[in-house]
């Protein structure tokens, strides 16, 4: 018969063995978690600009789409820039501890901007844009809340700023066959050649609409079907889409306008 000493001793030393074992596969298996992670946003930044990739061409794929990667403040300036060659990113304007779209934390500088949502000026949020295929396409993250958890996206705009060219959405555990249809292509293809501002160019956003885009109240450019049983969940991509959004309003109306300036510059150029 072993004593109870024996035993509390060899317990002991087997749950210090397999602590000390999960610790460093935990650790050894870290760094190809994070590559998986990565992977995967970049799968679903992509599947936004039009382009469904397998996991294993994706990396090779981002670098040859997402030309640049830009950080913007809340009055819309562009603060921080890099450039992409080949894969090799380089900062190329803005302060050296600024990081790099990819690698920014949309929730964190929600939370930024929320927390100074009356005076844009005294916040320092700083908020992601991809740059693709030369300045064709830009894509904005969307982050938000979901029936069961969190839910975000991806938004590609044209060179307007105002028409959706591609989105995608994905959530953390909605109801599979209702909520969790936003994960879903035909879902998302409603978005493609939906726009962000009126005819007067006032900020309208996109709404998800129950019953129907056609029982929206407004012109049916600002609206998608909802998810059929799936109301709060499409709620919250609503929600999603207009509280995002709203933070780069900013950036889009400066681009709008250079965009309009380059166009007079390059007629009178011409005459």
């Amino acid at each position: 018969m072993f004593s109870n000493r024996y035993i509390f001793i060899y317990t002991a030393v087997m749950v210090a063995a397999v602590a000390v074992l999960l610790a460093l596969a935990s650790t050894l298996l870290r760094p190809m978690q994070q590559r998986n992670e990565e992977t995967a946003t970049m799968q679903e930044l992509l599947k936004a600009a039009g382009k469904n990739v397998e996991r294993d061409v994706a990396i090779d794929m981002y670098n040859r789409t997402v030309t640049a990667e830009w950080r913007v403040d809340r009055q819309g300036n562009i603060v921080a820039k890099y450039d992409n060659a080949g894969g090799d990113w380089k900062q190329v304007q803005g302060d050296a501890g600024i990081k790099r779209a990819f690698d920014c934390n949309l929730k964190a500088e929600l939370e930024k901007a929320a927390a100074h949502e009356a005076d844009a000026s005294a916040s320092d949020a700083l908020f992601p844009v991809f740059v693709c295929n030369g300045g064709d396409t830009y894509i904005v993250p969307l982050q938000g809340k979901g029936l069961w958890g969190a839910i975000w996206g991806y938004i590609a705009l044209g060179k307007d700023f105002n028409t959706v060219e591609g989105a995608t959405f994905n959530h953390k555990g909605e109801t599979p066959g209702l909520g969790a249809e936003i994960a879903s292509e035909p879902f998302q293809r409603h978005f493609i050649g939906k726009k962000l501002f009126d005819e007067n160019g006032n900020f309208t956003s996109i709404t998800v609409q129950k019953g129907g885009a056609d029982k929206y109240p407004g012109d049916v450019s600002h609206a998608v079907d909802a998810v059929s049983g799936g109301t709060i969940t499409s709620n919250g991509v609503t929600a999603m889409l207009k509280d995002c959004l709203a933070y780069y309003v900013p950036f889009f109306k400066k681009m709008q306008s250079e965009s309009v300036q380059a166009s007079v510059e390059d007629t009178e150029n011409n005459k």
